[in-house]
């Protein structure tokens, strides 16, 4: 797939030498001094590029920041943001011994950069923090070529992108196919932003647990971290953590690339609605990878005990003679609450279960992928006791199943599909100036259409005093080039004098509400009149 398409080119080497390398790069002082900046300044942009392009392309996918914080991409334009793509077309002669061909013609730069991006001044996700966490150990030194080279030592490949080409080195064969969806990944991401990725060189360990163990670095006589990416990590290892091969497909079990899988679990959610979901907690798995699973089983229905867990076996085996038929992510939608468990090391798995719309009780992991570290008990998931899940499992179950509106509203409060409808006539027709939401009879439905003519004093008069409402509105300003623009802006209102009860559900609700509305520029929390002030909104905006 990848072989001869010019993007990504394969070597054959002799020893440690560097003939594989384009000759630009192998004769270059610059490069061959290996600058401890850029190679650190390389590691950094790819990290962040890569899981830019997932933030902006997942939006159902999004974590929530603090509470006065806003992660949404803003409006620059108003028509869909349109997907630039390079096909490679690539072709195979009869011999199947024949190298596989693709156009040379695949450009590495790209004239109007801005022309492909959906905004002009995003606010990066939370978890882009964990960036300048995952590099700290090299920011007094650098990183230098030996450093580089150590982290070979359990490496699957060597990934180096020059000029906007990618050259891979192999060491050894990965599990299954991870080695070439993750670089098909970075492959797209070179296409997404022509000419954008700086030139770098990185080190991949496909397996899952993280190996580059703090402790073996310290002391004065101790050497440098190596550089290593993997999937996951934990708190004692220095792995830096890239999004795992899943994202992009796992053919050998049938599973699509994340954005066409995402289209699908929201037609699963959509077929049973939570109240609607069978009232236990549901996992599928394999439990012989490791003894938490194990011990899990063990809360399995029996005649003598109900934790009410619903536990089943996946039998990959007699999986892959069927066809997957039963493996179907997007057909397990079906129960209340859904659990996550660790296997080996972390589990892919768990990006398929928080999709679900359930209640995700996650049992206390050890390790952590590159978007999980964000994620907060209560707020986003129900922690399980790792040491008492039977007990742990059949109390959130039963506590969710009594407070069902509080649990419904933590798996994500279901939205009359008026509210998505009138929305995208405010943003693409601008029918309407504002619209005030509601939370009624377990769904979010709307309150108030303002129309076009009518001003910010009558959007802001609009709130009652003392109930809880979101809103969103257009906001019309010309620029210092007296260019006529538009924003749209969400609002949580939550009142001082709303009931308390009330105030939890809007809360809980809210960053899956948003993610409904495809156009939001930023975010306001207001409790009085004064924190969403023409002044505020207009500081805001500018």
């Amino acid at each position: 797939m990848l072989r001869g398409s010019r993007l990504v080119r394969p070597f054959q080497f002799q020893g440690t030498s560097s003939d594989w390398l384009p000759s630009s790069i192998t004769k270059s002082p610059a490069i061959a001094a290996a600058t401890n900046t850029i190679l650190f300044l390389g590691l950094f942009i790819i990290s962040a590029a890569i899981l830019f392009s997932y933030w902006i392309q997942i939006s159902n996918f999004q974590i929530g920041n603090s509470a006065n914080e806003t992660i949404l991409i803003s409006n620059k334009y108003q028509e869909p943001f349109k997907v630039i793509e390079f096909p490679l077309n690539c072709s195979i002669g009869s011999n199947i011994n024949q190298t596989q061909t693709c156009p040379t013609s695949y450009p590495t730069t790209f004239g109007n950069l801005d022309d492909l991006e959906p905004s002009s001044s995003p606010i990066c996700p939370d978890y882009f923090r964990f960036i300048h966490q995952d590099l700290m150990p090299w920011k007094a030194t650098g990183i230098t070529r030996d450093m580089v080279e150590r982290a070979k030592e359990t490496a699957h490949f060597r990934l180096v992108i020059v000029k906007g080409k990618a050259y891979v080195e192999k060491y050894k064969k990965s599990i299954q196919t991870r080695d070439v969806f993750t670089i098909w990944g970075i492959l797209q991401l070179l296409r997404r932003y022509p000419g954008r990725l700086p030139d770098l060189e990185l080190m991949f360990d496909c397996d899952d647990k993280p190996v580059i163990r703090s402790r073996d670095f310290r002391g004065p006589n101790s050497t440098q971290v190596p550089p290593l990416f993997r999937y996951c990590g934990d708190r004692w290892t220095k792995d830096i953590v890239f999004p795992d091969w899943s994202f992009w497909g796992w053919a050998e079990i049938n599973i699509k690339p994340w954005e066409g899988l995402l289209k699908d679990l929201k037609k699963g959610n959509d077929r049973r609605k939570w109240m609607e979901r069978e009232p236990y907690a549901y996992w599928k798995g394999n439990p012989f990878v490791a003894e938490s699973r194990k011990d899990l089983l063990k809360c399995n229905v029996s005649d003598s005990q109900d934790w009410n867990a619903r536990l089943f076996i996946q039998d990959w085996i007699l999986e892959s003679q069927q066809g997957f038929k039963q493996s179907d992510v997007a057909s397990q939608c079906t129960h209340r609450y859904k659990i996550y468990i660790e296997g080996y090391a972390w589990s892919v798995s768990e990006k398929y279960i928080l999709a679900c719309d359930s209640v995700t009780l996650i049992v206390k992991p050890q390790y952590y992928d590159f978007f999980t570290r964000s994620l907060q008990p209560v707020h986003h998931y129900w922690p399980i006791r790792h040491d008492d899940k039977c007990k742990s499992i059949k109390f959130a179950v039963d506590w969710g199943n009594n407070h069902k509106q509080k649990a419904n509203a933590a798996s994500g409060m279901a939205v009359h599909d008026d509210c998505k409808l009138k929305f995208l006539e405010l943003k693409a027709k601008r029918n309407y100036r504002f619209i005030l939401f509601k939370i009624e009879q377990q769904q979010i439905v709307i309150d108030k259409l303002g129309e076009p003519n009518e001003s910010y004093d009558d959007f802001t008069s609009s709130f009652p005093a003392d109930e809880c409402r979101y809103a969103v509105f257009d906001f019309d300003f010309t620029t210092e080039e007296n260019c006529q623009k538009s924003k749209i802006f969400f609002i949580a209102w939550s009142p001082d004098s709303s009931k308390v009860r009330m105030k939890m559900v809007y809360a809980s609700s809210k960053d899956r509400f948003k993610r409904e509305l495809d156009g939001i520029s930023f975010e306001l929390q207001a409790t009085d009149p004064s924190e969403m002030s023409l002044d505020i909104v207009k500081g805001r905006v500018f």
